[in-house]
């Protein structure tokens, strides 16, 4: 075999092992990241969580009836759970709940408001005027919740549930609005094809 034949072999090697490491080389880096790294700090600021299914799931009304999930499928949806009363923490939420949707601006309509009323009571009437466009469900007082995760009591979260039915986040009672805002916004970007998909 000639010289020349040679390095044109050892060239055409080179360039196929070349063409092999680039092909192979991020799969490989990202398998070792998954299980090797732990990433610091994340840029979301509310609270993953285990996704919950919740399209199949109804709860019990106060009235005899019954809610169901499904009635949010296709929209994001905030959901809060406290008793009629409504405290202090419970009227911050629903101020964010209503705010944080506004903040939105044309995509606004695809954020639902559920207000899970636990105590089965009908709340104050100017507490409820002043939340237009919210979906108040009293649930009976022997409902159980427990597909809602909370560390002490659920009243001390907002939770999201995304369109195709999922509880996935939760945000503590003291979030920082603007950082709400950026998460919401952020998923409201990913999610624009979500709807053409399912349609």
């Amino acid at each position: 075999m000639a010289l020349s034949e040679i390095k044109q072999t050892s060239r055409s090697n080179w360039t196929l092992w070349l063409i092999l490491a680039i092909c192979v080389l991020p799969i490989a880096a990202s398998t070792v990241l998954y299980f090797l790294w732990t990433p610091t700090r994340f840029v979301n600021h509310g609270e993953l969580l285990e996704p919950v299914p919740l399209a199949q799931v109804s709860l019990s009304r106060a009235d005899g009836g019954e809610f169901g999930f499904s009635e949010l499928r296709g929209q994001w949806a905030f959901v809060s759970v406290d008793d009629a009363a409504c405290d202090e923490n419970c009227l911050r939420k629903l101020y964010l709940m209503r705010q944080i949707r506004l903040t939105q601006g044309k995509d606004s309509d695809r954020i639902d408001r559920v207000w899970l009323v636990h105590d089965g009571k009908q709340p104050a009437s100017h507490t409820l005027r002043d939340y237009p466009g919210m979906r108040t469900i009293l649930l009976s007082p022997q409902q159980s919740l427990s597909l809602f995760p909370a560390d002490s009591g659920r009243e001390d979260y907002i939770y999201l549930i995304d369109p195709i039915g999922n509880l996935m986040m939760r945000f503590p009672l003291e979030v920082d609005p603007s950082r709400l805002k950026k998460d919401v916004a952020k998923l409201l970007r990913v999610s624009s094809g979500w709807r053409r998909i399912q349609r």
